[in-house]
């Protein structure tokens, strides 16, 4: 990494690439050039989820035993949402390319339609929610052992309450580390999207390998303004294994993970992980503009 320093405290440590966000959680989401930034992570971000009227859990491809289809639809805002301002409608985009927003009173059946299950599209996350996971039979994918076991979990544990975030408010992601993945797994089609991340950085100079990892518990600067706490590693799941778009099925993606990158994420034991979650950094910024080029530095 570049030692270039950018003031007395932070040294340059890459560029934003891309920036994407996900109105609706676990469906597919849209590449932006710009956005605004805040306590709730990029906005229109995991906006809404949808949720199982009959059990009151969120709705996550993290389980696609039951809801694999949710990566056949497409979320999108449908005009560029400003800070302070109530989010404007989101526009899905149904697998057999019909089209429902989320201010129509008939989203909730075009949805459970599209889901064999009786949904309802939700604005604000329960207290208490909590979401589904599928752990396929693969060995090293969890500490605790879980092989083709389904378990629970609490969503948003580092986020704002009522936000529908696996974990925390930013994804961030380095190229290095999928180029990493690449050459651990050259059979397999290793990109981006695969890892739903909000912001993926090229550090800086000759980085190399899983860079992010040594970066839990810095501060990440983004832009003039934005400060972003790097918190714990992204654990993967299933979902990277999912298609999505002309992305093929591959559980090979997951098994290289485990193979390249375990990682020891604080009490919770030895993960495969790829990428970080991050917070606003509040007591620094209160938020501010992304975009892609913007320079990141590391504090």
């Amino acid at each position: 990494m570049s030692t270039e320093t950018t003031d007395l405290r932070s040294i340059r440590a890459g560029t934003v690439v891309a920036l994407w966000r996900y109105p609706v959680k676990s469906m597919m989401g849209e590449e932006l050039n710009a956005s605004h930034a805040e306590v709730r992570g990029l906005v229109g971000d995991r906006a809404y989820a949808v949720v199982d009227e009959a059990t009151g859990k969120v709705a996550s491809a993290k389980n696609p035993r039951l809801w694999a289809r949710l990566f056949d639809c497409r979320a999108a805002v449908v005009e560029p949402p400003e800070p302070g301002h109530p989010l404007p409608p989101v526009r899905i985009t149904l697998p057999d390319g019909r089209t429902v927003r989320s201010d129509e009173p008939g989203v909730d059946k075009a949805l459970s339609e599209v889901l064999g299950r009786r949904v309802c599209l939700a604005a604000s996350a329960p207290e208490g929610a909590r979401l589904e996971e599928y752990f396929p039979d693969l060995e090293g994918l969890s500490p605790e052992g879980y092989r083709d076991t389904v378990t629970e979990l609490p969503l948003a544990e580092a986020a704002p309450g009522g936000t529908f975030f696996d974990l925390a408010a930013f994804h961030l992601l380095t190229a290095q580390t999928i180029d990493a993945l690449r050459r651990a797994y050259p059979d397999g089609r290793v990109e981006p999207r695969r890892f739903r991340p909000n912001v993926v950085i090229r550090a800086e100079g000759s980085s190399e390998g899983f860079v992010e990892n040594d970066w839990v518990g810095r501060v990440l600067g983004i832009g003039s303004s934005l400060k972003i706490k790097v918190l714990i590693p992204t654990m993967r799941c299933v979902m990277t294994t999912l298609a999505q778009d002309d992305l093929p099925a591959d559980p090979g993606i997951l098994r290289a993970t485990v193979r390249a990158n375990p990682v020891l994420v604080r009490d919770r034991g030895r993960y495969p992980c790829i990428g970080v979650y991050g917070s606003l950094a509040r007591r620094l910024s209160s938020g501010g503009e992304i975009r892609r080029g913007d320079p990141v530095t590391l504090e």
